[in-house]
């Protein structure tokens, strides 16, 4: 029988299908099913610092009318702890009911939020941390590098007060993504997950207002993400990739794999099918892996890397014009 067993930041996952941070992960409950169809580790629902800013001045306005200036700390403070509180207990009870490593998420926007929110926790037993970090760059005169930067700094002060490894989910939005793994691999990150899905604005040209583009992804959306992994699992080779969007089958996670990922991270077909999915990429995974010849993942992990194929520039092609010359 096939081995699927990886190795995901330094820590050994019984098959490389990881349930991305979503609500199907914001309980013990949940994951407890995800566990059941076999998925190998979990990213926890991201711990948003702006929803608890959001919770607190709630619970503020509700409690308009205070008879004293420090109600509003106490409350402040009251919602805050709450707020770490609910998600560090999902922490602990997954870790108490299941076998799996669990990986937590963090979305913050303050510098000193992030190392706080990172070092309880890892004293609630996380195995390892993901840092959910984005800055949509809109201003014309900004220098990138200054953009950029500010992914490495939150990755150095976290890593700095964490002892558990640290990986980073990244957007594309970068003029030379190479060149910002490899920042960010020396700077305390030991992996990073491409891309991260974010919410995208549509227009309703009836009603002429902005709504919410499609969230779930399709099988479609894994191209950009094949792509990088290829080009910079090869060229980076101190860092693990999980890769993310557009895995919707055992297919995808095999073509992952064999551009280089350590790990492929799934939520949208789980959403769509439900856990059972888990289940069938795995068999499709092993009975391909049987097929080849494939005693275990590191046999074929990386061999249509960027650079393992014999023109690796199949991979920066960007036009079509080589395949669609003959269409009129």
């Amino acid at each position: 029988m096939a081995n699927l067993e990886t190795k995901y930041l330094g820590i050994t996952l019984k098959n490389p299908i990881i349930v991305s941070s979503s609500g199907l992960t914001n309980s013990a409950e949940k994951i407890g099913k995800l566990v059941d169809a076999g998925v190998g580790a979990v990213v926890l629902k991201s711990l948003f610092e702006e929803q608890i800013n959001h919770e607190i001045n709630s619970a503020i306005y509700k409690g308009e009318g205070f008879d004293y200036p420090e109600a509003a700390d106490y409350v402040k403070g009251y919602t805050r702890d709450n707020s770490v509180g609910d998600y560090l207990k999902v922490i602990k009870e997954t870790k108490a009911k299941y076998d799996i490593p669990v990986i937590a998420s963090i979305n913050c926007f303050s510098s000193n939020e992030w190392v706080d929110f990172a070092q309880q926790i890892q004293e609630a037993g996380a195995d390892a941390i993901e840092l959910n970090v984005f800055v949509l760059n809109t201003d014309k005169n900004s220098d990138p590098q200054v953009y950029e930067q500010l992914y490495v700094d939150v990755v150095e002060s976290v890593s700095k007060v964490v002892s558990i490894p640290v990986s980073i989910k990244l957007g594309s939005y970068f003029s030379n993504l190479v060149n910002v793994v490899n920042r960010l691999s020396v700077s305390g990150a030991k992996g990073v997950v491409l891309f991260n899905r974010f919410y995208e604005p549509d227009i309703d040209i009836e009603k002429m207002t902005l709504t919410s583009a499609e969230v779930l992804s399709t099988a479609a959306d894994m191209r950009r993400t094949l792509r990088w992994v290829a080009i910079t699992s090869d060229k980076i080779k101190n860092i693990d990739i999980s890769a993310s969007t557009g895995v919707h089958d055992g297919a995808a996670v095999v073509k992952q794999l064999l551009a280089g990922a350590t790990s492929v991270q799934t939520c949208s077909a789980v959403y769509k099918n439900g856990p059972s999915v888990i289940t069938k990429m795995l068999s499709d995974v092993e009975q391909w892996m049987d097929a080849k010849g494939f005693g275990s993942i590191e046999e074929f992990r990386g061999k249509m890397s960027y650079g393992n194929i014999d023109s690796p520039a199949v991979y920066e092609r960007a036009q079509f014009m080589k395949y669609f010359s003959s269409y009129e």
